[in-house]
Protein backbone atom coordinates (compact mmCIF):
# COMPACT_ATOMS: atom_id res chain seq x y z
CA UNK A 1 0.00 0.00 0.00
CA UNK A 2 1.36 3.43 -1.02
CA UNK A 3 -0.05 6.80 -0.05
CA UNK A 4 0.82 10.40 -0.98
CA UNK A 5 3.26 12.31 1.52
CA UNK A 6 3.10 15.84 1.60
CA UNK A 7 5.41 17.98 3.24
CA UNK A 8 7.11 21.23 4.07
CA UNK A 9 10.62 22.16 2.55
CA UNK A 10 12.52 25.24 2.47
CA UNK A 11 13.17 26.28 -1.12
CA UNK A 12 16.47 28.83 -0.22
CA UNK A 13 18.05 29.65 3.09
CA UNK A 14 16.60 32.14 5.07
CA UNK A 15 18.91 34.11 6.70
CA UNK A 16 16.89 37.49 7.07
CA UNK A 17 13.19 37.63 8.09
CA UNK A 18 11.17 34.12 6.51
CA UNK A 19 8.81 34.50 3.93
CA UNK A 20 5.83 32.32 2.82
CA UNK A 21 8.58 32.25 -0.82
CA UNK A 22 11.09 30.69 1.42
CA UNK A 23 8.83 27.45 1.43
CA UNK A 24 7.14 25.01 -0.61
CA UNK A 25 5.16 21.61 -0.21
CA UNK A 26 6.46 18.74 -1.85
CA UNK A 27 5.06 15.65 -2.51
CA UNK A 28 6.26 11.91 -2.52
CA UNK A 29 5.00 8.71 -2.94
CA UNK A 30 5.21 6.85 0.35
CA UNK A 31 5.06 3.07 0.52
CA UNK A 32 3.16 2.01 3.99
CA UNK A 33 5.45 -1.85 3.30
CA UNK A 34 8.39 -1.94 5.52
CA UNK A 35 11.53 -4.02 3.88
CA UNK A 36 12.09 -7.66 5.99
CA UNK A 37 14.12 -6.49 9.03
CA UNK A 38 13.67 -2.58 8.79
CA UNK A 39 12.94 -1.01 12.36
CA UNK A 40 11.48 1.80 10.92
CA UNK A 41 8.45 3.43 12.21
CA UNK A 42 6.00 5.34 9.76
CA UNK A 43 3.72 7.47 11.86
CA UNK A 44 0.52 9.72 10.81
CA UNK A 45 1.12 12.85 11.86
CA UNK A 46 -1.97 14.70 14.11
CA UNK A 47 -0.38 17.96 15.45
CA UNK A 48 2.97 19.77 14.77
CA UNK A 49 4.92 22.32 16.72
CA UNK A 50 5.95 25.69 15.21
CA UNK A 51 8.84 27.31 16.71
CA UNK A 52 10.96 29.98 16.13
CA UNK A 53 14.38 28.64 16.76
CA UNK A 54 13.98 26.39 13.32
CA UNK A 55 14.57 29.50 11.90
CA UNK A 56 17.86 28.49 13.24
CA UNK A 57 18.17 25.84 10.90
CA UNK A 58 17.74 27.15 7.89
CA UNK A 59 20.44 30.09 7.49
CA UNK A 60 23.25 29.73 5.34
CA UNK A 61 25.20 30.75 8.58
CA UNK A 62 25.13 30.56 12.29
CA UNK A 63 26.43 33.03 15.08
CA UNK A 64 27.32 29.89 17.27
CA UNK A 65 29.13 26.67 16.15
CA UNK A 66 27.55 25.36 19.70
CA UNK A 67 23.80 26.17 17.78
CA UNK A 68 24.42 23.52 15.17
CA UNK A 69 25.89 21.08 17.32
CA UNK A 70 22.46 21.07 18.88
CA UNK A 71 20.55 20.96 15.55
CA UNK A 72 22.80 20.52 12.23
CA UNK A 73 21.60 22.69 9.12
CA UNK A 74 18.70 22.31 7.16
CA UNK A 75 19.55 21.56 3.37
CA UNK A 76 17.18 22.83 0.85
CA UNK A 77 14.33 19.94 0.15
CA UNK A 78 15.17 18.11 3.42
CA UNK A 79 12.20 17.23 5.72
CA UNK A 80 11.93 19.78 8.68
CA UNK A 81 11.94 18.04 11.90
CA UNK A 82 9.91 19.40 14.57
CA UNK A 83 8.52 17.60 17.98
CA UNK A 84 4.54 17.16 17.33
CA UNK A 85 2.04 13.67 18.32
CA UNK A 86 1.58 11.28 15.62
CA UNK A 87 -0.38 7.84 15.44
CA UNK A 88 1.85 4.53 14.52
CA UNK A 89 0.75 3.50 11.33
CA UNK A 90 3.57 0.39 10.37
CA UNK A 91 5.82 -0.30 12.63
CA UNK A 92 9.39 -2.38 12.53
CA UNK A 93 10.18 -1.40 16.19
CA UNK A 94 8.32 -4.43 18.63
CA UNK A 95 7.87 -1.79 21.07
CA UNK A 96 5.51 0.10 19.34
CA UNK A 97 2.34 -1.03 17.66
CA UNK A 98 0.14 0.14 14.76
CA UNK A 99 -2.21 2.87 16.37
CA UNK A 100 -0.30 3.40 18.80
CA UNK A 101 -0.23 7.19 20.00
CA UNK A 102 3.61 9.05 19.98
CA UNK A 103 5.19 12.35 20.96
CA UNK A 104 8.09 13.54 20.22
CA UNK A 105 10.41 14.37 17.29
CA UNK A 106 8.50 14.14 14.21
CA UNK A 107 8.40 16.58 10.51
CA UNK A 108 5.86 19.18 8.99
CA UNK A 109 4.30 17.10 6.87
CA UNK A 110 1.36 14.59 6.55
CA UNK A 111 3.67 11.67 7.61
CA UNK A 112 6.97 10.92 9.63
CA UNK A 113 9.38 7.86 8.77
CA UNK A 114 11.26 7.29 12.28
CA UNK A 115 14.60 5.58 12.13
CA UNK A 116 15.80 3.34 14.63
CA UNK A 117 17.02 5.97 17.63
CA UNK A 118 14.73 8.49 16.85
CA UNK A 119 12.87 9.88 19.83
CA UNK A 120 9.46 9.34 20.51
CA UNK A 121 7.56 7.86 22.87
CA UNK A 122 4.29 6.26 23.50
CA UNK A 123 1.79 8.74 24.42
CA UNK A 124 -0.85 8.24 27.02
CA UNK A 125 -3.59 11.15 26.51
CA UNK A 126 -4.66 11.11 30.74
CA UNK A 127 -7.98 12.77 29.67
CA UNK A 128 -6.08 15.60 28.18
CA UNK A 129 -6.46 17.24 24.45
CA UNK A 130 -3.99 16.23 21.96
CA UNK A 131 -2.96 19.66 21.64
CA UNK A 132 -2.15 20.03 25.17
CA UNK A 133 0.78 17.09 24.44
CA UNK A 134 2.75 19.95 22.21
CA UNK A 135 2.08 22.64 24.56
CA UNK A 136 2.16 22.47 28.38
CA UNK A 137 3.07 18.98 28.70
CA UNK A 138 5.54 19.25 26.03
CA UNK A 139 9.07 20.89 25.35
CA UNK A 140 7.04 24.22 25.37
CA UNK A 141 6.22 23.42 29.14
CA UNK A 142 9.27 22.07 29.95
CA UNK A 143 11.39 24.75 28.73
CA UNK A 144 9.24 27.24 30.86
CA UNK A 145 9.13 24.96 33.84
CA UNK A 146 12.96 23.82 33.52
CA UNK A 147 14.34 27.41 32.53
CA UNK A 148 11.83 29.13 35.34
CA UNK A 149 12.72 26.87 38.48
CA UNK A 150 15.92 25.38 37.72
CA UNK A 151 17.41 28.23 36.09
CA UNK A 152 15.94 31.42 37.32
CA UNK A 153 15.77 29.52 41.08
CA UNK A 154 12.89 31.70 42.18
CA UNK A 155 12.17 32.73 45.64
CA UNK A 156 8.77 33.40 46.84
CA UNK A 157 7.78 36.88 46.35
CA UNK A 158 10.37 37.78 44.03
CA UNK A 159 9.33 39.97 41.50
CA UNK A 160 9.53 38.53 38.06
CA UNK A 161 9.69 40.05 34.62
CA UNK A 162 9.00 37.86 31.11
CA UNK A 163 9.37 38.92 27.65
CA UNK A 164 6.72 37.60 24.70
CA UNK A 165 4.77 36.81 27.60
CA UNK A 166 1.69 35.72 25.96
CA UNK A 167 4.01 33.29 23.68
CA UNK A 168 4.46 29.68 23.97
CA UNK A 169 6.81 29.79 26.83
CA UNK A 170 5.83 32.98 28.52
CA UNK A 171 2.18 32.54 29.27
CA UNK A 172 3.32 29.61 31.05
CA UNK A 173 6.02 31.03 33.12
CA UNK A 174 4.25 33.88 34.27
CA UNK A 175 1.43 31.25 35.60
CA UNK A 176 3.91 29.02 37.14
CA UNK A 177 5.71 32.54 38.73
CA UNK A 178 2.10 33.15 40.28
CA UNK A 179 1.78 30.15 41.98
CA UNK A 180 5.13 31.13 44.25
CA UNK A 181 3.17 34.17 44.96
CA UNK A 182 5.29 36.23 42.79
CA UNK A 183 4.96 39.96 41.93
CA UNK A 184 4.75 39.28 37.64
CA UNK A 185 5.02 41.57 34.84
CA UNK A 186 4.84 40.70 31.27
CA UNK A 187 4.93 42.44 27.77
CA UNK A 188 3.45 41.31 24.58
CA UNK A 189 3.34 43.35 21.18
CA UNK A 190 -0.81 44.13 21.43
CA UNK A 191 -3.23 45.51 23.50
CA UNK A 192 -5.10 42.26 23.04
CA UNK A 193 -2.26 40.24 24.04
CA UNK A 194 -1.57 42.95 27.22
CA UNK A 195 -5.69 41.94 28.48
CA UNK A 196 -4.94 38.27 27.73
CA UNK A 197 -2.55 38.61 30.51
CA UNK A 198 -4.19 40.08 32.42
CA UNK A 199 -6.72 37.51 32.78
CA UNK A 200 -4.02 34.82 33.23
CA UNK A 201 -3.24 36.38 36.39
CA UNK A 202 0.13 38.81 35.38
CA UNK A 203 -0.13 41.00 37.98
CA UNK A 204 0.14 43.95 35.10
CA UNK A 205 1.12 44.03 31.52
CA UNK A 206 2.30 46.45 28.64
CA UNK A 207 2.27 46.75 25.49
CA UNK A 208 6.32 46.92 24.10
CA UNK A 209 5.09 48.87 20.88
CA UNK A 210 3.69 51.48 22.87
CA UNK A 211 6.89 52.17 24.90
CA UNK A 212 9.59 54.52 23.68
CA UNK A 213 12.38 54.36 26.54
CA UNK A 214 12.25 50.36 27.87
CA UNK A 215 15.03 50.80 30.41
CA UNK A 216 11.87 54.41 31.85
CA UNK A 217 8.61 51.46 31.20
CA UNK A 218 10.11 49.08 32.87
CA UNK A 219 11.40 51.71 35.80
CA UNK A 220 7.69 53.00 36.54
CA UNK A 221 6.63 48.93 36.49
CA UNK A 222 9.64 47.58 39.05
CA UNK A 223 10.10 50.48 40.96
CA UNK A 224 12.24 48.14 44.05
CA UNK A 225 13.93 46.51 41.12
CA UNK A 226 13.87 43.43 38.97
CA UNK A 227 14.86 39.61 40.78
CA UNK A 228 14.03 37.38 37.95
CA UNK A 229 14.40 38.15 33.82
CA UNK A 230 13.04 35.43 31.74
CA UNK A 231 14.07 36.22 28.32
CA UNK A 232 12.49 35.27 24.84
CA UNK A 233 13.63 38.50 23.27
CA UNK A 234 16.98 39.57 23.69
CA UNK A 235 18.94 42.96 22.29
CA UNK A 236 17.35 45.92 23.85
CA UNK A 237 14.66 44.42 25.84
CA UNK A 238 17.88 42.19 27.66
CA UNK A 239 19.98 45.55 27.89
CA UNK A 240 16.57 47.33 29.58
CA UNK A 241 16.26 44.26 32.17
CA UNK A 242 19.59 44.25 32.71
CA UNK A 243 19.75 48.07 33.91
CA UNK A 244 16.77 47.23 36.30
CA UNK A 245 17.95 44.30 38.03
CA UNK A 246 18.42 43.95 41.57
CA UNK A 247 21.97 42.81 43.10
CA UNK A 248 22.00 38.84 42.64
CA UNK A 249 19.32 39.04 40.24
CA UNK A 250 19.32 35.93 37.37
CA UNK A 251 18.29 36.34 33.81
CA UNK A 252 16.85 33.18 31.98
CA UNK A 253 17.39 33.44 28.29
CA UNK A 254 15.44 31.07 26.68
CA UNK A 255 15.45 33.00 23.17
CA UNK A 256 16.27 35.82 21.05
CA UNK A 257 13.51 36.16 18.73
CA UNK A 258 14.46 39.54 18.11
CA UNK A 259 17.68 38.58 17.12
CA UNK A 260 17.18 35.17 14.92
CA UNK A 261 16.65 37.53 11.23
CA UNK A 262 18.90 40.12 11.78
CA UNK A 263 22.45 39.18 12.28
CA UNK A 264 23.37 42.93 13.51
CA UNK A 265 20.98 43.10 16.00
CA UNK A 266 22.43 42.34 19.20
CA UNK A 267 22.16 42.76 22.84
CA UNK A 268 24.67 45.13 24.33
CA UNK A 269 24.59 44.94 28.01
CA UNK A 270 26.32 47.14 30.84
CA UNK A 271 28.86 44.89 31.88
CA UNK A 272 29.19 46.68 35.05
CA UNK A 273 25.75 46.52 36.53
CA UNK A 274 25.99 42.41 35.85
CA UNK A 275 29.66 42.61 37.92
CA UNK A 276 28.83 45.18 40.73
CA UNK A 277 25.11 43.26 41.14
CA UNK A 278 26.26 39.71 41.02
CA UNK A 279 23.75 39.08 38.16
CA UNK A 280 23.63 35.84 37.16
CA UNK A 281 22.79 34.97 33.15
CA UNK A 282 22.16 31.52 31.87
CA UNK A 283 20.94 30.59 28.37
CA UNK A 284 19.27 26.63 28.39
CA UNK A 285 17.35 24.51 26.22
CA UNK A 286 14.32 22.30 27.10
CA UNK A 287 16.94 19.10 26.58
CA UNK A 288 18.81 20.34 29.90
CA UNK A 289 16.15 19.22 32.07
CA UNK A 290 15.27 15.49 31.47
CA UNK A 291 16.29 14.51 35.02
CA UNK A 292 13.43 16.87 36.07
CA UNK A 293 10.83 15.67 33.01
CA UNK A 294 8.63 13.68 35.75
CA UNK A 295 8.07 16.12 38.25
CA UNK A 296 7.31 18.81 35.53
CA UNK A 297 5.07 16.14 34.20
CA UNK A 298 3.24 15.71 36.94
CA UNK A 299 3.52 19.06 38.32
CA UNK A 300 1.63 20.50 35.65
CA UNK A 301 -1.00 17.65 35.23
CA UNK A 302 -2.16 18.57 38.55
CA UNK A 303 -2.39 22.24 37.65
CA UNK A 304 -3.86 21.58 33.97
CA UNK A 305 -6.48 19.70 35.83
CA UNK A 306 -6.96 22.02 38.87
CA UNK A 307 -7.11 25.16 36.47
CA UNK A 308 -4.41 27.05 38.21
CA UNK A 309 -2.56 26.50 34.60
CA UNK A 310 -4.65 27.65 31.66
CA UNK A 311 -2.75 27.32 28.46
CA UNK A 312 -3.13 29.26 25.27
CA UNK A 313 -3.11 27.46 21.96
CA UNK A 314 -2.94 29.09 18.91
CA UNK A 315 -4.03 26.68 15.93
CA UNK A 316 -3.97 26.29 12.16
CA UNK A 317 -5.68 23.69 9.74
CA UNK A 318 -3.22 21.37 7.79
CA UNK A 319 -0.31 21.27 6.33
CA UNK A 320 -0.47 24.08 3.50
CA UNK A 321 -1.50 26.26 6.52
CA UNK A 322 2.51 25.49 7.79
CA UNK A 323 4.27 28.34 6.10
CA UNK A 324 2.17 31.23 7.21
CA UNK A 325 2.08 29.94 10.61
CA UNK A 326 5.80 30.05 11.09
CA UNK A 327 6.43 33.37 9.13
CA UNK A 328 3.55 34.47 11.59
CA UNK A 329 5.48 33.49 14.29
CA UNK A 330 8.24 36.73 13.81
CA UNK A 331 5.04 39.71 12.90
CA UNK A 332 3.19 38.55 16.58
CA UNK A 333 0.66 37.07 15.01
CA UNK A 334 0.03 33.73 17.43
CA UNK A 335 -1.07 33.98 20.86
CA UNK A 336 0.31 31.16 23.16
CA UNK A 337 1.36 28.13 21.77
CA UNK A 338 1.56 28.10 17.89
CA UNK A 339 0.79 24.56 16.32
CA UNK A 340 -0.67 22.65 12.70
CA UNK A 341 -3.20 20.39 13.47
CA UNK A 342 -2.43 17.99 10.14
CA UNK A 343 -5.08 15.11 10.84
CA UNK A 344 -7.81 13.54 12.80
CA UNK A 345 -6.95 11.61 15.28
Amino acid sequence: MEVTNRYVVITEHVDGPPEERHFKIKSETLSLELESGSKDIIVKNLYVSIDPYQINRMKSYTSSQSAMNVAGPLNSGEAIAANGVAKVVVSGNPEFQKDDLVSGSVTWGEYSVIKPGGSIRKLDLLGFPLSYHVGPLASSGLTAYGGFFKVCKPKRGEKVFVSAASGSVGHLVGQYAKLLDCYVVGCAGTDEKVALLKKLGFDDAFNYKQETDMKATLKRYFPEGIDVYFDNVGAEMLEAALSNMNVFGRVAVCGVISEYTDRNRRAVPDMIDVVYKRITIQGFIYLDFTDIYADFFSTTCDHLRSGKIKPLEDISDGVESIPAAFVGLFHGRNTGKKMVKIAED
